[in-house]
């Protein structure tokens, strides 16, 4: 197929990317045939999916907003992915200028785009690494060029750490996050997951068409997941249902009502 002018020279255009596929869930325009195929086969299986994924970032909109009225000004947005809607540094921008974010990401052309919408804000940086590093991320000349890492800051793991695999030891990878963040800080996490009996058969073939086209994935139970806000005061309501946490509609709500496939939460570092 014909490379776009926005697509890096160095990927495959064959090979689906998550943050390609998340995209094309989330409505965007930056991805491929190969990652639309796998999108629509998931969601054959589970017509529902686009709402699940949509569901994580109208949490992360909450969180930020939340955070911003708790007076954190500065944003480390792990596991970014493809600019769309409703980023961090547009909402947090809209309450203060002053705010400022750094966006980080293993995609190439999450990082390539990022980097050409964001061009000429000097609030906002892109760093593309892999987060499961976190002493190589905290390090690094974007972080340090732009945070105060001795000032609160929120990260923000949305719809990450269910790649990250047990035997990665995702809770050694928020602690080495968690370690460096001054008293204050915060912690915002969405994770994919059902409690091991909800588990239905349409979202086992959604996971297994994923898995088998583009990555693994660990999902996690609602005490799993409460385990990784280790050394975080966990802030009302805790770890919820993603529609059930501060929802701002009946439909909200209701969906929190039902076996969810997804949670979150938002912690405080004392």
């Amino acid at each position: 197929m014909e490379r776009p002018n926005w697509a890096p020279g160095d990927i495959d255009l064959e090979r689906p990317s998550v943050a390609r596929v998340y995209d094309y869930y989330l409505g965007g325009a930056h991805n491929f045939a190969a990652d639309r195929t796998v999108a629509q086969k998931t969601m054959e299986s589970m017509p529902e999916l686009r709402g699940v994924v949509l569901n994580h970032r109208a949490f992360l909109r909450r969180a930020v907003r939340h955070l911003l009225s708790c007076g954190v000004r500065q944003f480390l947005d792990l596991g970014s992915g493809i600019p769309t809607v409703g980023n961090v540094h547009e909402i947090a921008q809209a309450v203060d200028p002053a705010a400022k974010v750094v966006y980080v990401d293993i995609d190439s052309v999450a990082v390539a785009h990022s980097r050409s919408l964001l061009s000429g804000n000097d609030r906002v940086n892109v760093l593309q690494a892999d987060v499961r590093d976190p002493a190589a991320v905290l390090a690094s000349r974007e972080v340090t060029g732009l945070l105060d890492l001795g000032a609160p800051v929120a990260v923000l793991m949305i719809a990450l750490l269910h790649f990250v695999s047990d035997d990665e030891n995702p809770a050694a990878v928020v602690g080495g996050y968690r370690d460096r963040l001054a008293p204050g800080s915060f912690l915002a996490i969405s994770h994919s997951g059902y409690e091991l009996e909800e588990e239905t058969e349409s979202y086992r073939e959604a996971r297994a068409v994923y898995e088998r086209d583009v990555v693994r994935t660990t999902l996690r139970n609602k005490a799993e997941i409460t385990a990784l806000f280790e050394g975080f005061e966990l802030v009302e309501p805790g770890v919820v249902r993603l529609p059930a946490w501060r929802p701002e509609s009946s439909n909200d709500v209701e969906a929190a009502q039902r076996p969810f496939p997804g949670f979150c939460g938002v912690g405080r570092k004392a």
